[in-house]
């Protein structure tokens, strides 16, 4: 472990820490952000109400929308000048979110990425293929600085330059590959065109997150890699990579780092707080972030928590697999759907890829789906088995989702990759009649 004293602190003595920093964080954020005090003053409440971490309820939601109305500095804590670096989101559904880091939260991020690594079964000396986007998208530069400070090997190789990605992981040997889990099985792809057997790599583990990703999935990088394929999590108006990551002990939920954040499950109708086990959207709370706390942060991803002790004796409250996002849940036809479903059932389906793409069109006033999916290198195109296989993607997820779709089987290579987090959903709805 990176921090055992922490990591494995007794649950009374993290809930009273929880308390006494959230006090703080709440108080900053009265006194230093305008936005803030303005929704406190709405909803009536005042850090001084604060007496139990039960009564955080009492304060109000913070939305990505508000950090896109206070562009670009407006939800700063600390004076622009204190600000060491800033992040930002692309923007291409309007303004981008700005999110900035004092000195001290980028140590705290540092420290946290090398947690959750040695978590996830990163080792001092290991030699790191970071193959997450740098620039303004926080998981390169995370993941970067969490292994310097864990003590290893850090390969900053980024995205892209597939083949080029495939030659490095042979020629230097890493241990760990990071990336988001759709652009590591790009990366098998590519290195099995290229004639080389990544499971003979020295490469054992995976660190995988930035997008939703299913068991199926990770049961696939791991046999096509021969890796322990380990699942992070992370945002970044809440701190980037690291706000919780799965032990390689369990694969089975991810630790978040309670002494930094407080995390909850509301019901994303009715907002109101769920017990531990019950599925809903995740809410976070920053406990020690100085440049820009959140409060009460929707994060729009659907999950339980569970507080059942894990085998690696860790206490921090695990977060299950992200089964998706409650804005990316598509309505078709009245039935409710999410990308992740599919995936699961297209992963490993005989024949197949494990590439995918959900279309979205109209016809006349009604919604439709087509679902392109890709050939296997190996597989027969001849024309008798694509229309085959088209027929029996269709029928199974008929009967899985309970909605009719089209199904194109497309050739290999055929079906859109990325080079950072998958596009897995293509909306024509606005273009068509």
């Amino acid at each position: 472990m990176f921090d055992r004293a922490i990591e494995c602190m007794p649950r009374a003595e993290l809930a009273a820490l929880q308390l006494h920093r959230l006090k703080s964080t709440l108080s900053r954020a009265y006194a230093k952000v305008p936005h803030f005090r303005h929704k406190f003053d709405v909803a009536g409440v005042t850090p001084d109400d604060l007496t139990s971490l039960n009564e955080l309820v009492r304060f109000p939601f913070t939305l990505k929308s508000d950090l896109r109305d206070n562009y670009p500095f407006g939800m700063f804590a600390v004076p622009r000048e204190e600000v060491s670096r800033l992040h930002a989101s692309s923007g291409t559904t309007g303004s981008p979110t700005v999110v900035g880091y004092t000195r001290g939260d980028l140590d705290l991020w540092s420290d946290l990425m090398a947690r959750s690594l040695a978590c996830a079964g990163v080792r001092p000396g290991d030699i790191v293929h970071n193959a997450y986007g740098y620039g303004l998208f926080t998981g390169g530069l995370g993941m970067h600085y969490g292994a310097e400070r864990l003590g290893c090997t850090v390969v900053p190789v980024s995205g892209g330059g597939t083949e080029r990605q495939v030659t490095l992981l042979q020629d230097l040997g890493a241990d760990v590959l990071c990336s988001t889990p759709s652009y590591a099985l790009n990366i098998a792809e590519v290195a099995k065109a290229m004639g080389v057997d990544v499971g003979e790599l020295p490469v054992r583990c995976g660190v995988f997150g930035a997008e939703p990703w299913s068991e199926t999935m990770r049961r696939d990088l791991e046999a096509r890699l021969g890796i322990t394929a380990v699942d992070i999590y992370g945002l970044s108006e809440i701190l980037g990579p690291g706000v919780a990551c799965e032990c390689s002990a369990a694969q089975n939920g991810l630790h978040g780092w309670e002494d930094h954040f407080l995390f909850e499950i509301v019901d994303p109708k009715t907002l109101d707080r769920l017990p531990i086990g019950e599925p809903g959207e995740l809410v976070i709370t920053t406990l020690t972030k100085q440049a820009l706390p959140m409060i009460r942060y929707r994060t729009r991803d659907i999950t339980t928590l569970t507080d059942e002790p894990c085998v690696c004796g860790r206490t921090h409250t695990r977060i299950m697999r992200v089964t998706g996002r409650d804005d990316d849940m598509l309505i078709i036809r009245g039935v409710n759907i999410f990308p992740s479903q599919i995936e699961a059932f297209l992963v490993s389906f005989p024949g197949l890829a494990p590439h995918y793409q959900i279309v979205l069109t109209r016809e006349g006033p009604l919604d439709a789906m087509t679902v392109d999916v890709e050939l296997a290198i190996d597989a027969p195109s001849d024309e008798p088995f694509i229309a085959r296989k088209a027929d029996e993607v269709r029928q199974h997820l008929k009967s899985m989702i309970g909605v009719t779709c089209s199904v194109v089987v497309k050739r290999s290579g055929m079906v859109p990759r990325s080079q950072g987090k998958a596009v897995r959903v293509k909306d024509l709805r606005g273009t068509t009649t």
